[in-house]
């Protein structure tokens, strides 16, 4: 089979170590950013740059979209001049972007009155993840559309797991990232508690590490808290809005309304660009 055409669009702090993977490893890449110097780097290294987003899927056999919500990818999606503006048949969208699973199954029914196939497929895993290609990738595809698609998350991520039609991927990344919150949320009172009563954070956070309580986000998030210092891996704006969607999809437990308002009232307190980590800054605080 010949080697597959890929258009990119979206050159954030994940898209880009994404897409550079995909030039490594050999794919023909042609991308499109609003802001076009974020193109640069990528075109240095043998991307195309596309003049449009028409002028992306016509020039590709698959555009995989890495955007920051549900409002940007549904603009890129429905703009007279987006994704679906013009007839291109049998083209394959990948959405790789974090949004509710109403606007998963929406995209899906709209690419499938135009005769396109779309897979939703978002990301556990942060920047570093995504410039090793150790993503975990879940996916909401058929089982045609996954395998055409499979070669691609190859290089992306570490595995690619398929858990039903498009939708339910992104059912599973809420689940996964309230998990994530609920973990950082319970690192953080610990230390907190800890230090409060005397016990080095150092301490705490060994006794955390090297026992049963401690997992990978736990001894990945540890430097950070040593060094009180936090740039974003993964924005804690971008948490809030995660357990938000959540919510909105059906997430009513007794954790959740806690755990989304610690997390917004950290935003509110200006730690929206820092890492999720930060939410300790905002508990110390209290």
């Amino acid at each position: 089979m010949e080697a597959l055409k890929l258009g990119w669009l979206g050159l954030g702090n994940m898209g880009n170590p994404m897409a550079k993977n995909l030039l490594k490893a050999g794919f023909e890449v042609v991308v499109f950013n609003r802001s076009k110097h974020k193109e640069k780097e990528l075109v240095d290294l043998g991307a195309t740059s596309a003049a449009s987003i028409q002028e992306l899927i016509q020039t590709s056999d698959v555009v995989i979209t890495m955007l920051s919500n549900d409002e940007a990818v549904k603009e890129v999606f429905e703009n007279e001049n987006g994704l679906l503006s013009q007839d291109n048949p049998e083209k394959l969208i990948i959405n790789m972007s974090t949004v509710s699973p109403e606007t998963s199954r929406y995209l899906a029914t709209i690419c499938a009155t135009r005769k396109i196939h779309f897979i939703d497929a978002p990301v556990s895993g942060s920047v570093k993840p995504a410039q090793d290609g150790t993503l975990v990738i879940l996916v909401g595809a058929s089982d045609e559309d996954y395998v055409l698609a499979k070669p691609i998350f190859n290089v992306l991520g570490k595995v690619s797991i398929p858990v039903g039609t498009p939708g339910k991927a992104s059912s599973a990344k809420l689940a996964i990232n309230y998990l994530l919150g609920l973990n950082l949320q319970g690192l953080a009172e610990t230390i907190i508690f800890a230090e409060k009563n005397g016990v080095r954070k150092e301490d705490m956070l060994s006794i955390i590490n090297e026992g049963a309580c401690g997992n990978g986000i736990t001894t990945i998030k540890a430097n950070s808290i040593l060094k009180d210092d936090y740039p974003a891996a993964f924005a804690l704006k971008h948490l809030v809005k995660d357990l938000r969607l959540a919510k909105e999809a059906g997430l009513d437990s007794p954790l959740i309304h806690p755990l989304y308002d610690s997390y917004e009232t950290a935003q509110k307190e200006g730690l929206g660009d820092e890492d999720v980590m930060a939410i300790i800054t905002s508990l110390r605080n209290k």
